[in-house]
Parts: C-alpha cells; sequence; structure tokens
C-alpha cells in the first residue's frame, strides 16, 4: 500500500521536472488520441456503406433483355429480345437458388391527382416485389400490392413517399383516386423507402398492367430473391447460370454480351464489404503502429527519467531505504502519467468521434429528404477498444518505469552516488 508521503514525494518529482512529465504525458495522450480517431474513422466508412446497403435487400438479381449482337442457330443478329411469363417459369423452373421473382413492366407515365401532376416511373410488378426491393410501409402506410389485386385485374396503385407529398401537400393518399393516363386507380399503400435518384415511383399489379399497358404480354425486366450465395464465386457461377438459361429460352449466344444486362447486388456487397474490411484491417495496423510509438515514447523517457535520478536513488540507499521502497516510487509515478494523460488522450479521441458523429446526424436531421449516398455514417468507436487500448498504455507505462528502475536499486550505493 502506497502512503500519503509516497504520493507527495511523487507529485514533487512531477512537478519539479515539468518538461519530463509533460513529453511523457503527450506521448502516452498522442498515441491513444489517434488510434481512437483513426479507428473511427475507418468505423464511420464502414457503417456509412453498410448503411446503404442496408436501405435495400442485399440478396436482389434483377436481369434486363437486350438485343443480340451475334447470329445463333440460324437466326440474325440484332434481334430484339424481350421476356415473358415464359422466362419466369424458367427461373423457377431452373435455377433452384432462387427465392421468388417477378416480371417487371415499366413506363413513364403522367400522373395526376386534381389539380396536381407530375410524371413518374409506373412498374407493374408482382406482390414478391416489396421483398425483393426491401420497400417500407409504416403503421399508417397501407399495403403492398397482393395475390387477389393479381387475380382480380384490380385497378389500385401504390406510390412513393415523395410523390404523395408533391401531389397531396401533406394529406394522406390512401383511399384517394389517381389518375394514370387515362385510367383512375385507388391509392392502397404509400412506400415510405427513400429512392437515391429519380422523382419517385408508382406501383400497380402486373397483371393489370398486362391488361393496359402491355397487350403483347412482354416486358424488359426480371428481378428476383437469390440465397446460399455467400461468396463471390458463387455469386459468378449464379450469374453465369442464369445467363445460360435465358439463352436457352431467348435463343441466343451464351457468348453474346449485349442479350442479356444482369446486376447482383449481393456480389456487389460482398466486394465492398471486403474493400471495407481490409480498410479497417489498414486503420488498425496503422494505429497499433501508433500505439507502439506512444510505448516507446514512455520506455524512453522512463528510462531518461530513471538514469537522472540514478545518484538520489543512490543516496536514498545509502540512508537506508529499501529497493522495494524505491521501486514503488518509480512505478506508481509511471502509473500517474500514463492514467492521466491515457485518460485525456481518451477522452479528447472519443470526444471527437462523438462531435462528427452530432453534427453528422444534425445535418441528416435538417436534410430528412436527402437522398444521396451516405459516405460517412457513426464514426465512434466502442468503448472496449479504448478501454483495452488505455490499459495497454498504462501496462506499458508500468514495465517502462520497471525495468530500468529494478537495474538502477541493484547498483551499489557508492557507484550509484558516482554517476553523472
Amino acid at each position: 500500500m502506497f502512503s500519503i508521503n509516497t504520493l507527495q514525494e511523487i507529485i514533487a518529482t512531477l512537478s519539479h521536472n515539468k518538461l519530463r512529465t509533460v513529453l511523457t504525458g503527450l506521448s502516452v495522450s498522442w498515441g491513444i488520441f489517434i488510434l481512437i480517431v483513426l479507428l473511427g474513422a475507418g468505423n464511420g466508412l464502414k457503417n456509412g456503406v453498410s448503411s446503404n446497403f442496408s436501405q435495400r435487400a442485399t440478396n436482389t438479381v434483377q436481369m434486363w433483355s437486350g438485343m443480340s449482337s451475334l447470329p445463333f442457330q440460324g437466326l440474325k443478329s440484332g434481334r430484339t429480345l424481350d421476356f415473358s411469363e415464359k422466362q419466369l417459369g424458367a427461373v423457377d423452373e431452373k435455377l433452384e437458388e432462387t427465392s421468388g421473382q417477378t416480371g417487371i413492366i415499366e413506363k413513364q407515365s403522367t400522373i395526376t391527382y386534381k389539380n396536381e401532376y407530375g410524371s413518374y416511373s409506373l412498374k407493374g410488378v408482382d406482390p414478391l416485389y416489396k421483398n425483393i426491393f426491401n420497400l417500407k410501409f409504416e403503421s399508417n402506410g397501407g399495403r403492398f400490392i397482393n395475390d387477389l389485386d393479381l387475380k382480380n385485374n384490380n385497378k389500385v396503385i401504390v406510390i412513393d413517399k415523395k410523390i404523395e407529398e408533391v401531389l397531396f401537400k401533406g394529406k394522406s393518399s390512401l383511399g384517394q383516386y389517381l389518375q394514370v393516363g387515362a385510367v383512375m386507380f385507388k391509392v392502397v399503400g404509400v412506400n415510405s423507402k427513400k429512392e437515391r435518384w429519380g422523382d419517385g415511383n408508382v406501383y400497380i399489379p402486373f397483371t393489370t398492367a398486362q391488361l393496359i399497358y402491355n397487350p403483347d404480354r412482354k416486358f424488359r425486366s426480371i428481378a428476383m430473391s437469390v440465397s446460399g450465395l455467400e461468396t463471390k464465386e458463387a455469386n459468378e457461377e449464379f450469374n453465369d447460370k442464369l445467363k445460360s438459361t435465358m439463352a436457352k429460352s431467348l435463343r441466343f449466344d451464351p457468348k453474346d454480351t449485349q442479350a442479356l444486362w444482369i446486376w447482383n447486388s449481393h456480389r456487389d456487397y460482398i466486394e465492398t464489404m471486403k474493400i471495407f474490411a481490409g480498410i479497417t484491417i489498414f486503420v488498425s495496423i496503422i494505429g497499433i503502429f501508433t500505439l507502439i510509438a506512444g510505448i516507446v515514447g514512455v520506455s524512453n523517457i522512463m528510462l531518461v527519467s530513471v538514469k537522472e535520478r540514478t545518484r538520489e536513488i543512490g543516496i536514498r540507499k545509502a540512508i537506508g531505504a529499501p529497493p522495494a521502497s524505491i521501486l514503488k516510487s518509480i512505478i506508481l509515478e509511471s502509473i500517474i502519467i500514463t492514467t492521466i494523460f491515457g485518460y485525456i488522450g481518451m477522452v479528447m479521441g472519443v470526444g471527437l468521434t462523438e462531435l462528427v458523429n452530432f453534427f453528422l446526424v444534425q445535418s441528416a436531421a435538417q436534410n430528412p429528404s436527402e437522398t444521396g449516398m451516405s459516405v460517412f455514417k457513426d464514426p465512434t468507436v466502442p468503448l472496449s477498444y479504448v478501454l483495452i487500448s488505455t490499459g495497454i498504455l498504462i501496462v506499458s507505462g508500468v514495465i517502462a518505469g520497471y525495468m530500468p528502475a529494478r537495474r538502477a536499486v541493484r547498483i551499489k550505493p557508492i557507484e550509484a552516488m558516482r554517476e553523472e
């Protein structure tokens, strides 16, 4: 147990050697501060990108038909390739990785409500579209298209929140009627998920869209949910399998790069997460080396400190001070310096990351309609990381003080007093 006299002696020593104390403390504070800031920056980048993917399902695959650029089995190039319900059936039958698919009929239409109108993208879709693209419905937001709507060719419509705000001026659109071209549709739901581009979409039953806008029953896009594809290679293999299936069904060369376009969100997600995992490792390595630099700084300064006090140690031993007492004094000095300045560095680092996070949250609150991708979000560091790194520096400071002090107290008093 340390006595009050020992503490007073240490405080007096630290006060007498202000420059040495400050330099030692800065090494500790700077190491902790930089480590927290770097880890926070890495977390901010990772959280920003992760939040972008969380806005949509990451197991979505969508494909668009194109135009053949190669002749195939007697068929000329330049053919326009359109999907039909035959291709929907082929996806369901041949691709076991899929867990639901929908054809998408898309056209630009003028949407009118009383005196308000605008040009928006109209999509004819199946009920599964909601889960495939992770649409959101609040408690008072109604519903999405259902199987009964498909069966009865109902003239119902679901609109994006931003369209409701423009056409209905803050009023609820549920139960109201919108005119799409020359046809009236009843609003049954409002999608509150923010789209990242465009003025918004409206959704009607796939069968209704086929009946009104698509008498030839052809369409250009199919979207699906997939499962069990956990690696980039598995997703690439699925893409090849999907293209091969469509090539057989639509009769085009599987090597034709213009015949089919495939977007695989899970493959993009895996690649992006790998990139940010690498960034996190890189930032962590830099932070660890910064921490090591702080440890080296503490060690060097404590080594100089003990060397300066070798003569003092010799005098104390000569007048009867036990070696354990001298060791305790030096170790406690090291603990006090590393703990106080480590805490200061920790507070500064956490304070900076929290301040940045506060401004990001405030900016998002003041611009709720912003739909651009988040690059940086919640750049904070888990408390466990902060405490562990601070603890490492404190322990390192103790070791840094103990090793030279242990050597110094082993020197004979007469030799110690001769030290310059």
